[in-house]
């Protein structure tokens, strides 16, 4: 029977890169980035959201009282 026991010692799993750390630290730094921009995206994305559904507000606000609004505008 065979000994599959170090099977990831044969695989690239635990070998190390041609640039070593270096190449490591160039990504994580990459990934950090990508992370920081998802973030801000998020933040953004949310403040529209919020926008909107505060636009869309004061539009049914508006529908359900309309002689209000037209006596607000001087035209009523």
């Amino acid at each position: 029977m065979k000994d599959d026991s170090k099977w990831w010692e044969k695989t690239d799993i635990c070998a190390p890169s041609s640039q070593g750390d270096f190449d490591l630290g160039n990504q994580i730094s990459a990934l950090k980035k990508e992370v920081e921009e998802l973030k801000a995206e998020l933040a953004r994305a949310k403040e529209d959201h919020q926008y909107d559904n505060m636009v869309h507000q004061k539009e049914l606000e508006s529908l359900k009282n309309p002689i209000h609004d037209l006596r607000k505008k001087g035209l009523m």
